[in-house]
């Protein structure tokens, strides 16, 4: 939540302490500044969104050049613990929501299961035709009716995505008049529907968000999103639901699981595509 929440430096009345480098130790210098900067992180002595002190600080805290200082600030910049913002300095990170893809449970149900509350926000709604490549997308004829949902949802008071979902009218009828923000949507579509999840494609790439997204997510001009695109059928592979998820970078870690022991179809399936 970069942008709303102004960074707070280290220092000014309060004693920085320090621990002491061992230039005597077999361990390089620069191995043992990024354990004592990185144990301050992960022990809640530095708080997420504070500055911490700069190449110059460090220099005079631990005697150890800026060469290197540079070369520690980059691994924790790389570790995902610390982020810089240009002309104000390096601050520590926000720890990440780690989640799994939707299609094996939802991201709301996620993030209750690790203990955030959440919630979610309506933000439009309504009938659009279908274009050219929505039509694609969900095997339909262009101009069939849709039934369009975009949601905010939010961890902790957070915005943490932005799920736009189109839903062919004819398969869920007065899709539109059922409680969307309380409910799941994979739940409305199976219980009030019958339309479940069976087969379930996704492509998942990152992208830079438009100046409405930057608003509603709360992030800074340039940060990139993690866009994770579905397309969900049922048993007889008819598909009903076309979602596009924009996930902060920032803010949440996908992870991926696999059992290469069960080398069935859904495996062998499972490709990258560059370009």
């Amino acid at each position: 939540m970069h942008s709303h929440v102004t960074p707070q430096p280290i220092g000014r009345g309060r004693t920085l302490v320090t621990t002491a480098l061992n230039r005597d130790s077999a361990v390089p210098l620069y191995l043992q500044l990024a354990d004592e900067l990185r144990g301050k992180i992960l022990s809640g002595e530095w708080q997420p969104e504070q500055r911490i002190p700069s190449e110059n600080e460090l220099n005079r805290l631990y005697s150890i050049s800026r060469m290197t200082i540079r070369q520690v600030l980059a691994k924790l910049v790389d570790e995902g613990l610390v982020f810089r913002v240009h002309g104000k300095g390096t601050f520590v990170a926000q720890e990440k929501v780690p989640t799994r893809s939707p299609t094996y449970h939802g991201v709301r149900a996620q993030l209750e299961q690790q203990g955030y509350a959440t919630r979610t926000e309506m933000l439009s709604s309504g009938e659009v035709p279908a274009d050219a490549r929505l039509a694609r997308q969900l095997d339909v004829p262009v101009g069939t009716p849709l039934s369009m949902v975009e949601r905010l949802r939010y961890a902790e008071d957070t915005p943490i995505s932005l799920h736009k979902s189109f839903v062919p009218m004819p398969v869920a009828p007065g899709l539109l008049e059922r409680d969307l923000t309380g409910r799941q949507l994979c739940q409305v579509l199976a219980g009030d529907y019958g339309l479940t999840m069976v087969y379930v494609h996704e492509a998942l790439e990152s992208t830079t968000p438009t100046q409405t997204e930057l608003s509603a997510l709360r992030v800074r001009r340039g940060s990139p999103l993690l866009l994770l695109e579905q397309r969900i059928s049922d048993q007889s592979r008819r598909v009903f639901e076309y979602t596009r998820i924009k996930f902060r970078s920032d803010r949440v870690r996908l992870e991926f699981d696999y059992d290469l022991s069960q080398l069935g179809t859904a495996t062998r399936a499972r490709r990258l595509t560059f370009g």
